[in-house]
């Protein structure tokens, strides 16, 4: 990730054919989603309410939850394991591989080892680690990180792509789109066929049956299981779920947020490693679930965020993310998504992303959008307050003390109003306030017409 550098500033010195790449996507994906809700669902709100209540009641009893769906993988076969933080997830995963003298890996897409940084680990233990989602490919073998929950390379156009792909030996240069995916089935296939080991996320976890649910568009999933004697799926806590039947809540909102499918083309559901009939699949399989900070915020004051279902929803309808793209917010989540959770996983490092939260208009798409529901902006206000209690100033934004002195004191107030047209007369730039001169290089103030609204309603209050 990128050092600390304002989402504003970082936006400002985003290449064009980034931006428009990354703007495209978003309001494809936006449109898509309202399509897809409305044409199945009239009244989708009372949907993504109903998940939220039921994902808020299994976060209010995630302990009997969480032990129920232990039990249940565990009847099925499935080693359990549970790691506190990153590291001890790391060491975990390479501990079973190392155990099984496991050298070869093939990944299918998950953010929560993105969370971790996983791969790097493993590949500098000597364990080779690929990625077998397109798009995380894409971002492997450019050394690059995802800047989106649902499109990883939603940063990239094809030709980009297709450089890669000529640099990487995969093929001349081509940018067609059914070119570059042929290809990339070319070379992972052979790496499926000689892999030792696959890992995997979740995207849910029952705790009445012990399923694991994994979606994808791909089949790399499947591909990164069937021909593997272990599976290792990497589980944040946060992921449980109380019943097989709620499934068809989350599913339903998933595919139509994330993508706008009213289903992802692989739906899989895992009970464990391969029965002896099965011609294929894992002989062994374990579960780690991973706590890094949930339990945290599962305490605090912004509990809800735990709710997220990893859709990118959000991502897509937020003005400043569209902007900015996913790289401005230095983190694994990029977006409103990551503006509230990047800083609640930090704990300790909070000072490192309290700016993300004022990386808001607080416009409200996001709740907007949520197929949880979740309160964003309610949550982004408030780790601003414990930003500004903490006493941490985000920079490059202007000092607001003396707006505060201004807005408390109705006198000067309307006289500054008054006189707030002269400013009209002189360039933005030009502004008499220095502390406001390095955030006015990247905003355009509209004109100043203070006092108007008093007169309107003076003319207009009854007598």
């Amino acid at each position: 990730m990128s050092a600390r550098q304002p989402i504003d500033q970082f936006a400002a010195g985003l290449p064009g054919d980034r931006r428009s790449s990354v703007l495209g996507s978003c309001q494809a994906a936006t449109s898509k989603r309202v399509t897809a809700l409305a044409d199945d669902f009239p009244h989708a709100d009372e949907l993504r309410r109903l998940a939220a209540r039921i994902k808020q009641h299994t976060l209010d009893h995630l302990d009997r939850y969480l032990a129920a769906a232990t039990d249940r993988l565990e009847e099925q076969g499935v080693q359990v394991h549970f790691a506190d933080g990153a590291g001890e997830a790391r060491s975990t995963i390479h501990r079973i591989l190392a155990d099984r003298d496991a050298r070869r890996v093939v990944k299918a897409k998950s953010m929560v080892t993105e969370e971790i940084h996983l791969n790097e680990y493993l590949i500098e233990r000597g364990i080779e680690c690929l990625e077998t989602d397109l798009g995380e490919f894409i971002i492997q073998i450019d050394g690059d990180v995802p800047s989106h929950i649902i499109r990883p390379i939603t940063h990239k156009n094809r030709r980009e792509i297709a450089q890669s792909f000529e640099r990487e030996g995969l093929g001349a240069y081509n940018d067609d789109p059914e070119v570059i995916t042929r290809r990339a089935r070319v070379h992972l296939r052979d790496h499926y066929m000689r892999s030792q080991a696959g890992i995997t996320g979740a995207n849910f976890v029952s705790a009445e049956s012990g399923r694991i649910v994994l979606v994808t568009n791909e089949g790399n999933s499947r591909f990164s299981m069937a021909p593997n004697p272990l599976h290792i799926a990497v589980v944040g806590i946060e992921k449980i779920i109380p019943r097989d039947r709620d499934l068809g809540v989350f599913l339903n909102l998933l595919a139509r947020s994330a993508t706008g499918q009213r289903l992802t083309v692989y739906t899989e559901f895992l009970r464990g490693p391969k029965a002896p009939r099965q011609p294929s699949g894992p002989e062994e399989m374990h579960v780690v679930f991973l706590d890094n900070g949930r339990s945290r915020i599962l305490a605090s004051d912004c509990r809800e965020i735990l709710r997220c279902i990893r859709c990118g929803a959000c991502q897509n309808v937020c003005p400043v993310y569209r902007q900015a793209s996913g790289h401005a917010y230095r983190s694994t989540y990029g977006g409103p998504i990551g503006a509230v959770l990047s800083p609640l996983l930090a704990g300790d490092d909070f000072a490192s992303y309290a700016d993300l939260p004022k990386a808001s208009s607080l416009c409200g798409a996001c709740r907007e959008v949520c197929p949880v529901d979740i309160p964003i902006p309610d949550m982004l206000l408030k780790l601003r307050h414990q930003a500004h209690d903490a006493g941490l100033r985000s920079p490059g934004s202007p000092p607001m003390a003396p707006f505060a002195e201004l807005a408390t004191r109705p006198m000067v107030w309307r006289g500054a109003m008054s006189l707030s047209r002269a400013a009209n007369l002189l360039p933005t730039r030009m502004l008499p306030v220095p502390a406001l001169q390095s955030w006015l290089q990247l905003r355009t103030l509209p004109r100043w017409r203070g006092g108007e609204f008093r007169q309107w309603m003076a003319q207009r209050a009854p007598s």
